[in-house]
């Protein structure tokens, strides 16, 4: 559609997200009305987002339950306020939880507590909780989701905006949707009223969507839009107010838009937002194996530092971490930290969850090994604590788990929509295996104009692993060329990379990319030079600090532990400095990730989002190159 942003939608009024789907495992007897009764949802429902469910009900047969129109019974009945109880505030204490305690809405709460809507709930606070008798009424329920069908020129952004819902929510609502809508394809949205349902004037209108933090005055200096001009056209704003991700309609003569999957969020320095000073409890879980250690003997203990990887990267870990306490105590947020060692065995760890109470704890740190790792997640989902997985990707996103490595994928996304932005490009070039053939396709859907290239074959009909200077006749055009080398052989990237620095120019420039970083560039055979030449551009989840510039971590660290801090070092600075500061910027690990936002440290940065069902994943990505032989973010 002419002149609209593709972007996911968020409106003012009815929002179905994450949060707002349960699940439900079938008991023996009970049958989609009984199910339906006890979630204030129709049958309808269910079944919309069970079709499997149509033929019957197995047992054991888990349920997607949709959010229900009503959150509880006092919602289908009038309320009669009859006295009070008083309620001291405990420890880990929400206002979720103590509405649920009481039967009680937040708001029914906050209304006999006026202090809540301006201060955040506090450990010893005496809260009035109200006591209500209800009279039964008349009331039904009705379908929280109806079918939609697909009609022609639809889009899932467009389906989206009109229901007042984003598209991930849209996906997750019809999780066999196709990719590309066709005519007549039946849909599950949300069962609004018809003068509820948004019409699209794209002929006549742009649409912005509102960053975080952004008010009029910012918004006047971008759109040039006074915030009566913005209130006549989105009337709503004068009662909702400008919020993240909302959804402005501007004059079709406003250009500025963006992607949100690639929507920069500002970052947000969480030590100015400090309002839960109480202290906090960490545990962290490494594979120290320190019972194989003889501590008598120096030379001993020296030798295993240098020869066991596991642990020399977790006591590099475990010193950053330290430093991340230190750090947060000048900020007046105190620790309580306990250390296991699980000496990267199963059984030690099975021994360690049962010999200690973790429910006590704010988060747990590691373990950073995936099988160990999964199953301290795995036996602490049912008590809600979160875990954070430091240096790998666990093989399941639990509830409670906190992804802080962003995934392949994303990454690969992150350095295709950055090149994509590259302005001047003259032609762009595909170099691959034969391994690497499906990416290669890829980056040319992508790239649709892109020339793709494959390493020439040896006699078996393998993969040589090479390319002659010849092949590269007439490839290349002057001014500026982006060249994707995509392969995990070292002779492959010391080829490619000796024949490129040989074809630049001052005429025919040569910016070299790659969506996978594999070991092959960062081998022996990967010249350095031969990268920063080609300015080699690729996806990272960190920025290596320059060692070269003033930072006050490294001349403590070093000042501390006679030696420079390495990645492993200053991933536990910042990864635990994270997890301190959102702790004491909310009440929970969860509602402080739960907010979109960005936190940056030293090196790595931290944006999380909640899978529909499942854990929390880091969704920061730097794009970084070589530059005078340094490692620098990449910045348009």
């Amino acid at each position: 559609m002419k002149n609209i942003i593709t972007v996911i939608l968020l409106t003012f009024t009815l929002c179905i997200n994450a949060q707002d789907f349960k699940t439900h495992k079938v008991q023996k007897g009970e049958t989609v009305e009984s199910i339906a009764k006890q979630y204030f949802v129709t049958p309808f429902d269910i079944l919309a987002l069970n079709p499997d469910a149509k033929s019957g009900f197995s047992y054991d047969m888990v349920l997607i339950i949709p959010n229900s129109n009503v959150k509880n019974l006092s919602d289908l009945n009038d309320k009669q306020l009859v006295g009070f109880e008083s309620h001291k505030v405990k420890r880990k204490e929400t206002l979720y939880s103590i509405s649920n305690k009481y039967a009680v809405t937040i708001e029914d709460i906050k209304k006999q507590n006026t202090f809540l809507y301006s201060q955040n709930l506090k450990r010893g606070d005496n809260l009035k909780i109200p006591k209500f008798k209800t009279i039964k009424t008349q009331e039904t329920l009705k379908n929280s989701l109806q079918k939609y069908v697909v009609q022609p020129k639809d889009g899932k952004w467009g389906i989206a905006y009109k229901y007042g819902i984003t598209i991930p929510e849209l996906e997750a609502l019809n999780p066999r949707m196709n990719e590309i809508l066709q005519p007549g394809e039946e849909l599950v949205v949300p069962n609004i009223a018809d003068n509820e349902v948004k019409t699209i004037e794209d002929e006549q209108y742009n649409y912005y969507e509102v960053l975080p933090a952004e008010g009029f005055y910012r918004l006047e200096i971008k759109l040039g839009l006074k915030q009566a001009e913005l209130e006549a056209l989105n009337p709503n704003l004068k009662e909702f107010g400008l919020q993240p991700g909302m959804i402005l309609k501007v004059p079709n003569d406003i250009k500025n838009s963006f992607d949100l999957g690639e929507m920069r969020v500002e970052t947000t320095n969480l030590s100015k937002k400090i309002n839960n000073l109480s202290k906090k409890s960490i545990a962290v879980m490494l594979p120290f194996r320190l019972h194989r250690i003889d501590l008598d003997s120096v030379a001993e203990a020296k030798d295993l530092m240098r020869s066991d990887k596991l642990l020399s990267m977790s006591l590099d870990f475990h010193s950053g971490l330290l430093m991340a306490l230190d750090s947060a105590k000048q900020l007046g947020i105190s620790t309580h930290l306990k250390v296991f060692d699980t000496r990267s065995q199963i059984s030690e760890v099975t021994k360690i969850l049962q010999e200690n109470d973790f429910s006590l704890y704010d988060a747990i740190i590691g373990p950073i090994t995936p099988s160990s790792f999964d199953r301290v997640a795995n036996t602490l989902k049912s008590q809600k604590v979160p875990i954070i997985a430091p240096l790998t990707h666990p093989t399941k996103l639990y509830d409670n788990v906190f992804q802080t490595l962003p995934d392949k994928d994303r990454m690969k996304q992150a350095l295709i929509n950055y090149m994509k932005t590259e302005e001047n490009i003259a032609r762009v070039v595909i170099i691959s295996d034969s391994k690497n053939r499906s990416l290669s396709d890829e980056l040319k859907g992508s790239f649709p104009a892109a020339r793709q290239m494959y390493s020439r074959k040896n006699k078996d009909g393998k993969d040589g692993n090479y390319l002659h200077l010849a092949d590269f006749n007439d490839v290349f055009r002057p001014g500026k060329n982006i060249v994707f080398l995509e392969t995990d052989s070292d002779a492959f990237v010391a080829n490619i990379l000796s024949l490129l620095n040989g074809l630049q120019t001052e005429k025919t420039q040569i910016q070299l990319a790659t969506t996978n970083v594999t070991k092959a560039f960062e081998g022996e055979s990967a010249s350095s030079l031969h990268l920063s030449n080609l300015n080699f551009h690729y996806a990272s989840f960190n920025v290596p600090i320059n060692e070269a510039t003033s930072n006050g971590f490294v001349k403590k660290y070093k000042e501390t532990y006679g030696v420079l801090p390495n990645k492993y070092a200053v991933r536990g600075f910042d990864i635990t400095l994270d997890v301190l500061l959102r702790l004491a910027s909310s009440d929970n690990l969860y509602e402080a990730s739960n907010e979109v936002m960005e936190t940056a440290y030293l090196e790595n940065k931290f944006k999380y989002n909640k899978k529909l069902f499942g854990g929390y994943y880091n969704d920061a990505v730097y794009i970084v190159k070589y530059d005078n032989l340094n490692i620098v973010e990449a910045k348009q």
